[in-house]
């Protein structure tokens, strides 16, 4: 699938992963959400990124965010209730301190 025009992007930095949320329009003119992982990795002088990406459609935008956040919350209370996830967030907005903005993606 041909990548179409960008309508909105939002990026999130999350250590050595960075991730991004891209809506973009069919020839249609629909919708869709493309949710790429970038990881940065060293090569030689620099550097090589690997990305993979996932396409989401609109009749799937409900199931995914309901299976995402049960997920989530599996985790956050099953498996780790007593992990403060908070501390993340903190470091996520002084990470962000200076680089003009911040991520308003949250999962609780």
């Amino acid at each position: 699938m041909e990548d179409r025009e960008q309508i909105y992007s939002k990026r999130v930095r999350a250590g050595k992963r960075t991730y991004f949320f891209d809506v973009r329009s069919t020839r249609a003119n629909d919708y869709y959400l493309t949710i790429t992982e970038s990881r940065r990795h060293p090569q030689g002088d620099g550097f090589t990124y690997e990305k993979h990406k996932l396409f989401l459609y609109k009749e799937d935008f409900d199931k995914f965010i309901e299976a995402l956040q049960s997920s989530v919350n599996h985790v956050k209370t099953e498996l780790m209730p007593d992990f403060d996830f908070s501390q993340y967030e903190v470091k996520e907005e002084e990470e962000l301190d200076g680089l003009g903005g911040g991520s308003d993606l949250k999962w609780e």
